[in-house]
């Protein structure tokens, strides 16, 4: 079994059609399919499960996969690794952030950063809690930032910033005069929250489950913008880290009477490889956060 025929077989699994998969790897069908089945001879199992136009991987292949993922991205660290060593830098961050800590947090700290380092690359990616665990497990970022809480045992983090949840209204809402809010309170209201994978969804959804609540969610999206804007027109609230609130203006920031605190790190892989420019970005970090 070599690189390659993992290689096209991870593709396969990702793309779950061979037709997919061979034009992704600049490679004929037929010799894909042939190279499939070689490797399942070779295993004497079966790793896809054939559709007539769809290609599942079977329990087999599933195990298989997080193997053969795990053995590519250990040789591009280690090609990454040799290549520094010959006085090449990788040159970019990949960095995974919640919008929040985008729009809020990261703006200056990284202008700051690219003054120090001109020449370095950044390159953003938003996404909730869980999509950044995995895209960080998966080696497609350097760096993700996550909530430090169940913080899995493949991932090294250092602390970033500790915040607490706050309720959030419009400036004439029946709520805006108040000094804290029940969950009782904050649940018996229209919400717009960030969907499913997102830190805050996470501690509202288990708020609800622990007190017994049912939620009303109106409107659910990954766009902060749209949040904000939704509770400004007063058609809905919603509850955000604290640092969110301190610079906008139309809303009122209500704190729960049973406080929310989140801490939020930076994480990355321990088993992977960590660039210069990575190393460079998280030790610029931890001096300037």
């Amino acid at each position: 079994m070599n690189t390659r025929i993992l290689t096209y077989f991870v593709a396969v699994a990702e793309h779950q059609n061979i037709t997919h998969a061979a034009n992704a790897l600049h490679i004929a069908q037929p010799a894909l399919s042939v190279a499939i089945k070689k490797l399942e001879g070779q295993l004497d199992l079966e790793l896809f499960r054939r559709h007539e136009r769809k290609m599942s991987l079977t329990v087999e292949g599933e195990t298989l996969l997080v193997h053969a993922k795990q053995i590519l991205q250990q040789l591009d660290d280690a090609k990454l690794a040799m290549s520094e060593l010959r006085g090449l830098e990788k040159g970019e961050v990949r960095l995974g952030l919640p919008s929040i800590m985008g729009t809020y947090y990261f703006p200056d700290l990284l202008m700051a950063f690219k003054s120090r380092y001109p020449k370095l690359k950044l390159i953003m990616i938003e996404g909730g809690t869980q999509s950044i665990q995995k895209m960080l497990l998966d080696g497609e970022i350097d760096l993700g930032i996550i909530q430090t809480h169940n913080l899995p045992d493949a991932l090294q983090s250092e602390h970033l910033v500790h915040s607490q949840m706050v309720a959030v209204v419009n400036t004439e809402h029946e709520f805006a005069d108040k000094k804290e809010l029940s969950f009782a309170e904050f649940f018996s209201q229209e919400l717009i929250m960030f969907k499913k994978g997102y830190f805050h969804r996470e501690q509202l959804d288990a708020i609800c489950q622990k007190e017994n609540l049912t939620a009303n969610f109106s409107f659910e999206t990954n766009l902060l913008s749209v949040i904000l804007k939704v509770v400004k027109r007063d058609f809905a609230i919603t509850a955000l880290l604290e640092l969110a609130t301190e610079k906008e203006t139309d809303i009122v920031a209500i704190p729960f009477k049973e406080p929310i605190l989140l801490d939020l790190s930076i994480a990355w892989r321990k088993k992977g490889y960590l660039s210069k420019a990575d190393r460079a970005f998280l030790e610029f970090v931890k001096q300037n956060h």
